[in-house]
């Protein structure tokens, strides 16, 4: 239901006059009342938000950790949702985010408790975050492991049965089966190649509930970078084709950990073709009653996908577990334009199949999608083009990639010159107060910008320690901090790879009391580590939106400089550059290492140490890095 605005609005005052004069009673006086921290930079920058809404202007907020950023933008955020009807959009960099945003001790709730709201805040999920029932029947009939019994005992009765549109309800959230671990998930969520405008179990499906339930919110949606990226490349073809975009139309937009945004439309733009999709999608359709020139064309198309990623797997190269160079040699171009024609062919046959009924309609609709998909995916790979295209794992599947290397075009097109008002909120969003690398990246021309500190005084509550590695492993160190002490400890590592390289040189008693990302759902391991049940947490991911107060969380270690990777997109990047290492791999590390050390210190009753293993490369860049740290290095 609409609530009021928490202000009342006068004839000869605007509505921006009253909000100004609203946020100076609630932050300077309502607030520390109520035990809450008056801090001049979190009031700066709710000001500076008001005037970024006044103006429909891009603000990049910089704020350090503890100034209280989430406060500073829910209360003009809210207020104009009110305003104008329309509610605001907070997106996040990604689904530990959103949780961390929502959780029952965060700041949307300690707005609701103290200024006696009733927010109305709704989650706009990305689509691989929800269970898809066609997927689990598949799944369910080809094995019976035991997380399938898991996720159909927390399906709700009314999916199967015949209930009331009154106990209707969201479900099929990641989040809600917290012990099936991200390998199994991948095999009964949402997958790109699933046509959920056909399918005839539309209406029970969760994120078809989900997605009703968040467009009905007044005050707040919260979303995933990935997701609204997704929206903003889908909104028109959605439209066109009848249907309606993934969001509604919102008052503002606010990027909280906005510097990761350039990533996440890279990655809504990516082509994938995974080895085994099209092989699964040929033994559903070809079936008894299929005309023999049809069956024909798929045995050869099948061949020449398989000979294909033979040739692809072949001549790949790089490090394993990361993404994979593609040498394209004459043989894999060939075979690609040998493919691009049997697709051709392939779907000028469905038109007469379709008239057969032999196909089900709704697999038929299905591989027809997925093959206009698939088509146009190769011929961009055998095309000079500006793409960027390597080959890596995914889902278990060898999976060819391609991504566009530049979207500042089209993001500047279709986000930032809409007159829809935007603000970009973290710690790190300039180089020593430069936010040229943003806004560059991401196509910005027209922008206002502030950066203020942190409030804590790091000298008396951190201590940064650099541990040289010379005569051990840096598994080695690591593994000497944690028996040293047993403190909850953070261990953030700059790739999956190296994180299960680690994993792997750990004994079964090393590794008591520590969990790795990926073994269930993360939020749940987020919320065991807070609760105490975990000594150590081990993440490729966290370098960002992590907030564990007090003692839940005194030591982060940073097994590497989180340098970018050697793989083709930066790669890329690096070759379009004048000086690859001050343009590209400098600025990068440096933001993400200001966020894996922001992790440690949320509130001023925070304390610990961070500790960087450094290699004799790494430590002769301190003199690189060493400015943007809270306080000197004790080398040790």
């Amino acid at each position: 239901m609409k609530e009021n605005l928490p202000f009342a609005l006068s004839k000869d005052r605007s509505f921006f006059e009253s909000l100004s004069d609203w946020i100076g009673d609630v932050l300077y006086d309502e607030l520390p009342e109520k035990g809450f921290e008056c801090r001049d930079e979190q009031i700066f920058m709710a000001y500076q938000i008001e005037k970024s809404l006044k103006e429909k202007s891009v603000l990049f907020a910089e704020a350090g950790v503890g100034t209280g950023k989430t406060i500073a933008y829910l209360l003009p955020a809210i207020s104009y949702a009110r305003y104008t009807g329309k509610p605001a959009l907070i997106s996040c960099a990604d689904e530990t985010l959103i949780d961390q945003l929502v959780k029952k001790e965060g700041d949307i709730q300690k707005l609701q408790d103290t200024l006696g709201w009733n927010i109305d805040v709704r989650l706009a999920k990305s689509r691989d975050q929800y269970l898809c029932l066609k997927r689990l029947e598949h799944e369910q009939k080809t094995n019976n492991e035991d997380f399938l019994l898991e996720i159909e005992d927390g399906i709700p009765d009314f999916v199967y049965g015949h209930q009331s549109l009154q106990s209707v309800h969201p479900y099929g959230e990641r989040s809600a089966f917290p012990d099936v671990n991200d390998e199994d998930w991948q095999k009964v969520n949402y997958h790109p190649i699933q046509q959920c405008a056909v399918c005839d179990i539309r209406n029970r499906c969760g994120q078809t509930i989900h997605r009703q339930n968040y467009r009905e919110a007044a005050d707040l949606i919260i979303c995933s970078h990935d997701f609204l990226m997704e929206h903003v490349w889908t909104k028109e073809s959605r439209l066109r084709e009848g249907q309606m975009p993934l969001l509604p139309e919102t008052s503002m937009i606010i990027l909280d950990e906005g510097h990761l945004l350039e990533f996440a439309a890279q990655r809504a733009l990516t082509y994938e073709v995974q080895s085994q999709t099209l092989v699964s999608l040929i033994d559903r359709v070809a079936q008894d009653g299929v005309r023999e020139k049809t069956l024909r064309l798929l045995e050869k198309l099948q061949d020449s996908h398989d000979d294909f990623f033979k040739e692809l797997l072949v001549h790949a190269y790089g490090e394993e577990g990361e993404r994979l160079h593609i040498k394209k040699t004459d043989l894999v171009l060939q075979i690609g334009r040998q493919i691009v024609d049997l697709v051709d062919q392939i779907l000028e046959e469905f038109v007469f199949e379709s008239e057969l009924y032999t196909i089900d309609e709704y697999d038929l609709r299905m591989f027809e999608e997925y093959l206009e998909q698939y088509v146009f995916s190769l011929k961009l790979f055998v095309q000079k083009s500006d793409a960027v295209d390597w080959l890596e794992e995914k889902d278990g599947l060898e999976t060819l990639v391609i991504m566009p290397r530049l979207v500042t075009d089209i993001l500047n097109e279709k986000l930032f010159t809409s007159k829809l008002p935007v603000v970009f909120s973290s710690a790190t969003l300039s180089i020593n107060k430069d936010f040229t690398y943003i806004s560059d990246a991401l196509g910005i021309d027209q922008y206002h910008s502030f950066s203020v500190p942190s409030p804590f005084d790091y000298d008396e509550v951190m201590k940064i320690f650099g541990h040289s590695i010379v005569n051990m492993t840096k598994a080695q160190k690591a593994k000497e901090l944690l028996v040293d002490s047993k403190e909850p400890t953070l261990l953030l590592f700059k790739s999956k790879h190296d994180m299960v390289n680690f994993e792997h040189t750990l004994t079964a008693e090393e590794r008591l009391g520590m969990v790795f990302e990926g073994e269930r759902e993360l939020s749940s391991i987020v919320r065991d580590f807070q609760a105490g049940l975990i000594s150590t947490l081990c993440s490729y991911h966290l370098w960002e939106g992590l907030d564990l107060p007090a003692e839940a969380l005194t030591r982060v270690i940073i097994f590497d400089l989180p340098f970018p990777p050697h793989d083709p997109l930066f790669d890329a990047k690096r070759k379009f550059s004048n000086n690859p290492f001050e343009e590209v791999e400098l600025p990068f590390m440096l933001l993400r290492l200001q966020q894996g050390m922001g992790r440690l210190i949320r509130t001023s009753a925070d304390h610990g140490s961070i500790h960087l293993l450094l290699s004799n490369e790494e430590k002769q860049l301190s003199t690189s890095f060493s400015h943007v740290l809270p306080v000197e290095i004790n080398w040790v």
